[in-house]
């Protein structure tokens, strides 16, 4: 058993500690590009929801007798762009195709040119300084796993 992280995770030789924690940093920064990406999403998903259930409630309040308030919520409410011009999928494609991307193409071409496209470094080295060597549960790799 080698216990060591495997290749793909190991610093090329000649890449600083600076480097290493600089492509950390990124990809913490990363991290929250994408939890933000998750709740665009989500916003996607709930604005849908609340498309349909308006057009339900709509019709339920016509047929109760109260057109003029479901006339007001046809006017002004369904099909309404949640942001001027935008509805949450054009969100999203803005998202996704301005910041989102043009974050992980820099991300992506920072690694490739420091440390030879190898992910994760710095995070594969943290583990190498908690971890426990020869403790279950505490492997380098998965392939070592015993359980």
């Amino acid at each position: 058993m080698d216990d060591q992280p495997s290749p793909e995770h190991r610093r090329p030789d000649g890449v600083t500690d600076e480097t290493v924690e600089a492509l950390g940093k990124l990809s913490a920064a990363l991290d929250h590009i994408e939890d933000a990406r998750g709740h665009i999403y989500a916003f996607h998903r709930l604005m849908g929801s609340a498309e349909s259930t308006l057009e339900e409630a709509t019709e339920l309040i016509r047929a109760a007798g109260h057109d003029d308030i479901a006339d007001e919520l046809d006017r002004e409410m369904l099909g309404r762009n949640p942001l001027p011009g935008m509805w949450s999928f054009q969100m999203v494609e803005y998202y996704d195709d301005g910041y989102w991307s043009t974050a992980k193409g820099i991300q992506q071409r920072a690694i490739d040119q420091l440390v030879q496209g190898r992910r994760h470094v710095f995070e594969a080295e943290m583990k190498e300084l908690r971890r426990t060597r020869g403790l279950q549960r505490h492997e380098a790799t998965p392939d070592e796993s015993t359980e």
